[in-house]
Order: structure tokens, then C-alpha cells, then sequence
């Protein structure tokens, strides 16, 4: 066996190596639901979407966040910060209860959310533009 030889069966063992692990992360990407497979549709995932109406609203100012759950809180940072509009995410933070981005909970909010973020990919592709983003938040501040 000549070393070319040698180095091209190493470097086609290792290929094929690499390829058999991308085929196996893929698969657990696909089994865990962080990517969509082809022509696989499962519209039951992350279909929990709250519809929240306040009928008691007769003022402007949002509720208190007591009244949001976890899940939309998560939906309005999530959708302000594709605005990338300041204000308007000083608004968000004081709504779900961490003015000026402080507050008891707010470091395990910041925590929480990437966790949130990878089981609700089918929201976050429903806010993934500033407008997009501005009209889900201006929609659901008041809820």
C-alpha cells in the first residue's frame, strides 16, 4: 500500500465519518422539532397561541403583568425586539413587569427565553420582520 493510498483512504474514512454525523444531527434536529422536514406537516406543534381580550379595558395603559402568562410575555419580547425600536421595547418591558429592563425575575426571564425561543420556532417565523414584529406587539400590549 502506498501512502497515497494511505492518505486517500483516511481522508474517505473521514468523509464519511463527517457525513454519517451530519445525517445523525440532523435527525435529532428533525426528531426534537428545532428544524422542519420536508413535507412533514405537524400544524399541532407550538399551536398555542393565547387569545387573550380584555373587555374590561376602558383605559389606555396595559393591565398589570400579572395577568399574562409566561408564554406571552415571552411572545412580546420576542416580537419587539424585531423592531429593533427602543421605546417601544421600553413599553413592552414595563407591560410584562421589568421596567427598564430590572425588576425581581428579570435575569431568569432573560434565562428562560432562548429555551422558549427554540420550542416556539412557528411563532418566532410569524414576527421575523420589524413590521411584523410592530403589529403583533401593537395587537397584543393591551391583552
Amino acid at each position: 500500500m502506498t501512502r497515497n493510498t494511505k492518505i486517500a483512504l483516511g481522508c474517505g474514512g473521514a468523509g464519511c465519518l463527517g457525513l454519517v454525523l451530519i445525517i445523525i444531527i440532523g435527525v435529532v434536529l428533525v426528531a426534537t422539532g428545532v428544524v422542519k422536514a420536508p413535507g412533514i406537516d405537524n400544524s399541532n406543534r407550538n399551536s398555542n397561541f393565547n387569545s387573550n381580550t380584555n373587555l374590561n379595558s376602558n383605559s389606555d395603559r396595559p393591565s398589570p403583568s400579572s395577568t399574562m402568562s409566561d408564554d406571552d410575555k415571552h411572545k412580546l419580547f420576542q416580537a419587539v425586539h424585531a423592531t429593533k425600536d427602543d421605546q417601544l421595547l421600553l413599553r413592552v418591558l414595563a407591560r410584562i413587569g421589568f421596567p427598564n429592563g430590572s425588576g425581581e425575575g428579570y435575569d431568569e426571564f432573560l434565562q428562560e427565553h432562548p429555551s422558549w425561543a427554540l420550542k416556539n420556532f412557528e411563532f418566532m417565523d410569524t414576527v421575523d420582520t420589524a413590521e411584523k414584529g410592530r403589529a403583533y406587539v401593537e395587537a397584543h400590549i393591551d391583552d
